[in-house]
């Protein structure tokens, strides 16, 4: 009993010296951990940041290329005495302009000689020359397109503040230089949208050409600056010279950030957006400092508990038990709530990939399509299918139990399918063998999830094989089926139709008989750590049980495993026969104006892009409070309104809503790619567009749903 008691003791002894040093090393990992965590929140902040500084600056030099281009037909042909005559109604035109558009300070019309014949500023203009300002000089020798100056000092007698030209050449009906359209942008108008969406300590933003010449710059410089393009940013630009994620000392103060940079479209213009790393470590400093405030008193505690049951092994033991329960009830519970966030989001975004996909296609199918076009719309598929392709990845890592959405299909033909997609996925130094039946075997069944069964099976068994050996697919009539599946299907499987068995057989090490029984438990694995997820065989369990099937293991160590799934066969008759698509037209747009709200960059651009072809015109914002503030300013020029119902903040339909409330009388169509965003309310009586939607289903729909306008100045709107 004493040597009991020793033992007790000395025990307790060492768990009081545990209760100190356990909380220092488990604080140490945390802290490591923690920094980690920190720095990838930061990065995916910087990169949302960016996507909206990226998108507004894309917004911002498509609007003024495209009220250049119209400046320029309305002067084209016209002869300089002809601008000059016509200079008080153009100045107006031009004044119009640049108070419509708060990122404009000045629009110039030139002539030949750098000598101004019309601009926004003042009527008649100046006798000044800007033959030497670069917007002018860059035009002269050849066309260029579009060109975005550096920052400039307005001339006297012009003044106020700051500016960077965009110009475009005027040339004659033979190319000979005219003159230049120029528009005078202003760094502050980006400094001011960047302070609005930069408020974190730390924030940074520049915008600058790709010859390293700064146009704007938050926090605001004093001087002009110019990056050095072999000096570091300028060498890792050169490295990825599309996008990329960077920490660097920045060249106009040395301070050390976390930069993201993106080019402009075709544009030589590169957006960047940033956190400096000092407020990245007072995030980490301040998360941890909480961790103190409670795990210090905490690690107290423990050591007085522990040194007060010093005589109470028993009952702390008990205890502990108890609380290990508590901990893997907790653990469990995360689990699930996991799992039900991630099919959520996995489903939504994977909707909105498909859309991606599904506009593409069908601008590719648009006649006279030009090759740089085209080539968009591939890249565009060939991105969203390797996104695709991640988001799958995950959802088959997690999901399990889905609701099935059964068909007929044919298994051996299924599997043939499957071949191309194996091959790859298993590895090279892996032989495939399939052993498919010459008649049909038909079952009733998720195909999709038949697939994903088969792929987790395949994956198992080259796991098992180490990526090297030969994996045999054998599908047939099965001729007896499990003990269990007779018992349980029996009773209303008919006798004449039977199973359909697919087994997958590898040369691998094989699974000890100790393991056969729990190998198709959720979260159980034999993996290392952070090589497997415990749930593909979990899957394979979950959609033979659902489709009225099962799957079965048969393993010898050193000999390799065989899985075999059945499935309930049905008769040929039951096979339906392939329908024609749906090829209704789509509905020209003939100019109907529609205000689209979407989160997603890219399928909003291809829902824009296919609308336009239509005829349809196109404002497009990528959140509800901006496009209530569109509507709230002149809600008369949108004959309906097309938004997404899940974006971030106010939501599709709280816009729709607050738009009935507000008695703002414009159509409202809603589009969702997650069901359940719905499943409370319901669409409130707006009328819904499922994702994936085509450009001609959105056209129609949009087109009913549209209000008739009245016709104004002798032209229907």
């Amino acid at each position: 009993m004493r040597r009991a008691q020793r033992n007790s003791l000395r025990l307790l002894q060492w768990m009081m010296a545990a209760s100190l040093a356990l909380p220092v090393a488990l604080f140490a990992i945390a802290a490591t951990i923690s920094y980690t965590s920190t720095r990838d929140i930061a990065d995916r902040e910087i990169e949302r940041t960016l996507d909206v500084a990226h998108e507004h600056a894309l917004k911002v030099f498509e609007t003024i290329d495209r009220s250049l281009a119209e400046l320029n037909e309305v002067v084209r042909g016209l002869s300089d005495d002809t601008i000059r005559a016509r200079e008080p109604t153009l100045h107006r035109r031009l004044k119009r302009l640049t108070d419509s558009l708060p990122q404009l300070k000045s629009a110039w019309i030139f002539d030949a000689d750098g000598k101004a014949l019309v601009n926004s500023l003042a009527s008649p203009p100046p006798e000044v020359s800007f033959a030497d300002r670069d917007y002018f000089y860059a035009h002269v020798d050849q066309s260029i397109g579009t060109f975005i100056g550096m920052a400039l000092t307005p001339r006297p007698p012009y003044q106020g503040a700051r500016f960077f030209g965009v110009s475009r050449r005027r040339e004659s009906d033979d190319g000979r230089f005219t003159g230049v359209i120029q528009a005078s942008v202003l760094p502050e108008y980006f400094e001011s949208f960047y302070a609005r969406i930069g408020s974190d300590p730390g924030s940074f933003f520049a915008m600058g050409r790709t010859d390293g010449a700064m146009l704007t710059h938050f926090p605001r410089l004093d001087h002009d600056l110019r990056l050095d393009p072999t000096g570091p940013v300028g060498q890792e630009i050169a490295a990825r010279p599309d996008h990329g994620l960077i920490t660097i000392a920045w060249p106009s103060d040395g301070i050390e950030r976390r930069i993201g940079y993106r080019r402009v479209a075709e544009y030589p213009i590169y957006v960047s957006a940033g956190l400096a790393t000092s407020a990245i470590r007072a995030r980490w400093l301040a998360t941890m400092g909480q961790h103190l405030v409670f795990g210090l008193p905490a690690t107290a505690l423990l050591f007085l508990l522990l040194a007060l049951a010093f005589r109470r092994t028993q009952n702390l033991q008990a205890e502990a038990a108890k609380r290990r329960e508590a901990e893997e009830a907790l653990k469990h519970s995360q689990r699930l709530e996991a799992l039900g966030q991630l099919t959520g989001g996995v489903a939504h975004d994977f909707n909105n990939l498909l859309t991606v996909i599904r506009a593409s296609v069908d601008l590719l199918n648009r006649p006279q399509l030009t090759e740089e076009r085209r080539q968009r719309y591939i890249t565009a598929i060939a991105d969203a299918v390797a996104r695709a392709a991640k988001l799958t990845s995950q959802l088959l890592a997690f999901a399990r139990r889905q609701t099935l959405k059964p068909e007929v299909f044919d298994v051996g033909e299924r599997m043939q399918s499957l071949h191309d997609m194996l091959a790859p996925l298993l590895g090279s130094a892996i032989e495939i063998a399939m052993r498919l039946p010459a008649e049909p075997c038909l079952v009733r069944a998720d195909a999709g999830q038949f697939e994903t069964a088969l792929i987790n099976m395949a994956t198992n068994a080259r796991d098992a094989m180490q990526g090297k050996g030969r994996i045999t697919f054998k599908v047939e009539v099965a001729t007896t089926v499990p003990d269990t599946l007779a018992a349980a299907s029996g009773s209303h499987i008919p006798a004449n139709h039977g199973f359909v068995s697919v087994t997958v057989s590898d040369t691998g090490i094989g699974i000890p008989a100790a393991r056969l029984g729990r190998i198709f438990e959720p979260f159980f694995t034999t993996k290392q750590v952070g090589h497997g997820t415990g749930l593909g065989l979990s899957q394979v369990f979950g959609f033979a049980r659902q489709s009225g099937g099962e799957v079965t293991v048969t393993s010898e160590l050193g000999h390799g495993s065989t899985f075999s799934l059945y499935l309930p066969r049905v008769p040929a008759e039951l096979l339906p026969q392939r329908q024609a698509p749906n090829t209704a037209p789509a509905v020209a747009g003939s100019g109907m104006s529609v205000l689209l709200v979407e989160d997603n960059i890219e399928l909003a651009n291809f829902a824009a892009d296919g609308l336009t072809e239509l005829g349809y015109s196109i404002t497009l914002v990528d959140n509800a409070t901006d496009a209530l503030a569109e509507l709230v300013v002149d809600d008369d020029r949108f004959d309906v309104v097309f938004s997404d119902v899940v974006m971030p903040g106010m939501t599709g339909l709280d816009l729709a809503q607050a738009i009935r409330e507000r008695g703002i009388d414009v159509p409202v169509v809603l589009t969702t790619g997650y069901s359940q965003a719905l499943s409370q309310d319901g669409a409130a009586g707006f009328d819904l567009v499922q994702k994936p939607y085509s450009i001609e289903e959105l056209s129609r729909v949009l087109h009913r749903a549209a209000r008739i306008r009245q016709v104004r100045d002798g032209a229907a709107e």
